[in-house]
């Protein structure tokens, strides 16, 4: 008894030490979103020093003696019934971060967040000027720490796999050149043949111009059909969108606009939302710890794109929301659902990854990912990207960008250091594929949201997805979900019976 009396004794202050390190990491994310937001360009420089800061300090507590003890204590075997089963994740989990941190000395680390931070920054006027070479020196020692991090870490197989593992657990290199080599023998010819003959659509009536504020009040109502709780959360502006939790009950979405084209920002706000419902309807009783997340970036990615495209670009949802759209944008009150659809659908290889369709959407994703291989096996070097990006968007889209800002530099991940990171947008997909599939065969799901109705999607997900946060793996949580392993067919044959009823019917 008095054995077990000090393991639940060390039990709760390690529970108590991990709250405080999430207070930390919840300082650091809600100076991020100022960062990104509502900072004034001068002070960038001094709030990434901030950032660094507390991110090194909630690093450091991580790597303590006390975090070290915590650790062994329990997980220990002989403790194993004494200690609580979220517990044992928790500490499984940060045993693999402990060990991964350890070996990277903290000053580095230090320095690497404050290059990261900086980074971002110069991104946007790299991108705004259109100028690689603004960007090239910091992009270069962000590659270079990587690399350094990958030798700390001293992993066998493809040095790639290291930074998959980051952001997907068990993801190599090898499951995803057979993943995207399936994609690419299925979708490339689907592809070329729409180009080549598919039905020609006029989309041209979507470049109306539609202020900021109407498509403001558009993505506020959209966000409140799909379920999202203002009262926990807020909507605001920035160069390139993203969702933020704070903590539980602030969970925040930022939003880009252009107005010339409103469903930029309609489908960039519900692609966040649905990010944003994922953490909102995280279990209370993983709050304060480790867990209070998402399973993976794929999964996480798998409910943004689900609201997004196989929600935001289904004929069920224009059914309910066109009238919404016409009443906002008065020019646009002649549009026929069936316009509205297609225009949503049209498939036309372009240069920007988050206004591309849901056909070609994965290609973008496939050029990030075989230059990333590239960088980390030595095959290409950073001041190189321009060139390579340029490549390869002709390969596979048969399109190449005039300038670097809708080429190398229109997305912020490696500014940030997110190498390994975009794989997860196509996983995300396929995973999204899956569920769906499994939910149609429990829901009418077009039915209930073409009345605007989306709560018994949500409560579905939330049920097998939202509420486990990071306590089952990724491809755990989706045989869970849907009752079998991945499988990339169901995402394949989603985009072949679409698209080819749009433009080969």
């Amino acid at each position: 008894m008095k054995k077990k009396a000090e393991i639940k004794k060390i039990e709760k202050e390690f529970l108590t030490y991990v709250k405080k390190m999430k207070h930390i990491e919840e300082a650091s994310a809600l100076l991020y979103w100022d960062l990104r937001t509502k900072a004034p360009k001068k002070g960038a420089p001094y709030r990434a020093e901030t950032i660094g800061t507390l991110s090194t300090l909630a690093r450091k507590k991580l790597l303590s003696k006390k975090m070290k003890k915590y650790l062994t204590i329990l997980g220990d075997k002989e403790n194993a019934s004494i200690v609580r089963p979220l517990t044992k994740i928790m500490v499984s989990d940060l045993k693999k971060d402990y060990k991964l941190y350890k070996k990277i000395p903290i000053e580095e680390y230090e320095a690497y967040t404050v290059l990261a931070s900086n980074a971002e920054t110069i991104w946007e006027e790299a991108k705004a000027k259109q100028d690689f070479t603004i960007l090239q020196p910091y992009l270069e020692q962000l590659v270079t720490y990587k690399k350094r991090f990958l030798q700390y870490w001293g992993k066998k197989g493809h040095p790639y796999d290291a930074l998959l593992d980051l952001y997907e657990p068990g993801m190599t290199v090898k499951v995803l050149d057979r993943i995207f080599d399936q994609v690419k023998k299925e979708i490339v010819p689907l592809v070329k043949e729409i180009k080549e003959n598919g039905n020609r659509l006029d989309t041209s009536w979507l470049q109306t111009v539609v202020s900021k504020e109407r498509q403001i009040s558009l993505s506020e109502q959209v966000l409140h059909v799909m379920g999202y709780d203002f009262e926990a959360g807020r909507l605001d502006e920035t160069e390139h969108p993203f969702e933020t939790s704070i903590h539980p009950y602030d969970v925040r979405i930022t939003n880009r606009y252009d107005e010339k084209d409103f469903t930029v920002s309609l489908f960039g706000v519900m692609h966040e939302g649905g990010h944003a419902l994922y953490e909102q309807n995280l279990s209370d009783h993983l709050i304060g710890t480790t867990l209070y997340d998402g399973a993976s970036m794929g999964i996480h990615e798998s409910q943004s794109l689900f609201f997004e495209n196989f929600i935001g670009r289904t004929e069920a949802f224009w059914e309910y929301f066109l009238p919404v759209v016409k009443q906002e944008v008065k020019e646009l009150e002649n549009v026929t659902l069936k316009q509205m659809y297609q225009a949503v659908n049209a498939a036309k290889p372009s240069l920007i990854r988050i206004e591309a369709d849901e056909l070609t959407y994965v290609l973008h994703i496939i050029i990030r990912y075989e230059l990333e291989k590239r960088l980390f096996n030595d095959d290409l070097e950073v001041k190189d990207l321009p060139k390579a990006w340029n490549e390869l968007y002709n390969q596979y889209l048969g399109i190449s960008p005039s300038h670097d800002g809708e080429g190398v530099l229109q997305d912020v991940h490696w500014a940030g250091g997110d190498f390994g990171y975009f794989p997860s947008y196509a996983l995300g997909y396929m995973y999204a594929a899956q569920l769906r599939h499994a939910m149609e065969k429990q829901l009418s799901i077009d039915a209930m949201v073409s009345e605007g109705n989306m709560k018994s999607v949500v409560q579905w997900l939330s049920e097998r997805v939202h509420q486990f946060g990071k306590t089952k793996k990724p491809l755990d949580l989706l045989m869970d979900a849907t009752g079998e392993p991945l499988n990339v067919s169901y995402y394949t044959n989603y985009l072949k019976t679409k698209y080819t009823r749009i433009y080969l019917s």
